[in-house]
């Protein structure tokens, strides 16, 4: 489904479901707009409990400045129209209190976005906006001459936050990413000091080629219509379990030796469908689609490891707070993390943008999970499950060694248990 085609009323429903769905704003707070095309402003309802919001419920301001629908618009509309006029570029503007960015408007602090590729180039500098009066014309001044300075999302002193974009998804892309980023790095202040990428080094990202060769397939056989909806199942079970974002995540899969399905760059992976999937058959592209920028690691993976047959990248955010740090991630929790996770080595983060086949060679089977530094998880499995497996236990087992700082000293298993473990499950 193209989501610019539904109706601007649909859009908003939608993405206010998903704001609210993630935890990103309350039952009164937060509010969506879209400009229209001749000018009319669609806005979220004032008072209208934003878990419930239906289309019925959005309200209209006309370009005249007549105003339509069963409620008040937002009392923050404001704020969305003073942006408006001084940035005719954006179309839609999202408004929230995700915790984490709230945690930084009032220590009164912007997120370094530098900290992972995707999300410096998607959001860019991060504005700032003094604190005003909610709903009055000092706070839409405040923000909007934040805008106006040409920062797309902007920390809304006190307050929470405010995104811009061409379209809705796009601001809401942006919040979503920025959230992401606040909350690995409040989870990396417990680890150590966050490692800020250079502009040599965002760089890398922006280079790397996902052009292959197209071809025309002939047909789908049914293995392959299964695997691509099995991809599609997993990226949703992902993304609904903040193991990736909209933006952010990959999977592929291996069909036979010479070929392997992997998703699209670009696509929300909120709303995946089986044709987004793109076949990559001996090194060349499905004819009209383009595949993740990490098709050639994939590739490379695949080509070295005949008993690999999926593969994955996530940013999870206990498990990025290692990976920003380039802290020392110990699995020696619990058994299951132990046995799915064995030594996980951290990948450099040149390294992973500029050879391929070298970060190849450093994972597999007996090594299944690597921490790309300042980018992403590398999973990988002899299935889709088997992958997505290891990447839920390396975000959970994260997620408890950070919160162990805040009770005691980590003791791992000793390392007598760790022989029995490897012996019993033939880890060796």
């Amino acid at each position: 489904m193209n989501f610019q085609l539904s109706h601007p009323r649909d859009q908003l429903v939608a993405i206010m479901n998903r704001i609210y769905r993630n935890g990103m704003t309350t039952l009164s707070g937060g509010n969506l707009s879209i400009k229209d095309d001749d000018g009319d402003i669609w806005i979220t309802p004032s008072g209208v409990d934003k878990g419930t919001l239906t289309a019925k419920d959005i309200m209209c301001v006309r370009a005249g400045g007549t105003v339509e629908g069963v409620h008040s618009p937002s009392s923050e509309y404001p704020f969305h129209r003073a942006i408006y006029d001084r940035r005719p570029d954006l179309r839609a503007i999202v408004h929230a209190h995700p915790p984490a960015l709230v945690s930084f408007s009032i220590v009164r602090q912007v997120p370094d976005t530098r900290i992972i590729p995707q999300a410096n180039r998607l959001c860019g500098p991060v504005g700032y906006a003094p604190y005003a009066l909610p709903g009055s014309e000092g706070l839409g001044t405040n923000i909007a001459n934040s805008f106006a300075e040409g920062h797309n999302i902007v920390i809304l002193e006190n307050h929470g936050m405010a995104a811009g974009g061409s379209s809705l998804l796009t601001a809401f892309q942006r919040l979503e990413t920025l959230d992401f980023c606040a909350r690995t790095l409040i989870r990396a202040q417990v680890l150590g000091k966050a490692n800020i990428l250079s502009e040599a080094e965002l760089n890398l990202f922006d280079r790397r080629r996902n052009d292959l060769p197209q071809f025309v397939p002939v047909a789908h056989p049914s293995k392959e219509r299964e695997l691509r909806q099995q991809i599609v199942d997993i990226v949703l079970r992902a993304y609904n379990r903040y193991l990736m974002i909209s933006t952010e995540g990959v999977i592929s899969a291996r069909l036979d030796e010479n070929s392997f399905l992997i998703t699209p760059t670009g696509r929300d992976r909120g709303s995946l469908s089986v044709e987004d999937i793109v076949l990559i058959q001996k090194g060349t592209q499905e004819v009209g689609k383009t595949p993740s920028r990490s098709v050639r690691l994939h590739q490379a993976i695949y080509t070295t490891h005949p008993d690999i047959n999926c593969v994955m990248t996530a940013q999870c955010p206990d498990v990025m707070a290692y990976a920003t740090t380039s802290t020392s991630f110990d699995s020696r929790t619990i058994p299951e993390s132990y046995i799915l996770l064995r030594k996980m080595p951290l990948i450099p983060f040149k390294l992973f943008y500029t050879d391929p086949q070298q970060v190849a060679t450093t994972i597999s089977l007996r090594t299944p999970v690597s921490i790309v530094q300042n980018d992403c998880a590398l999973v990988v499995g002899e299935s889709i499950l088997d992958a997505f497996d290891r990447l839920e236990v390396a975000e959970f087992s994260a997620r408890s060694l950070i919160d162990t700082c805040g009770i005691g000293a980590h003791v791992p298993i000793g390392q007598e248990e760790i022989r029995e473990l490897e012996v019993s499950f033939s880890l060796n």
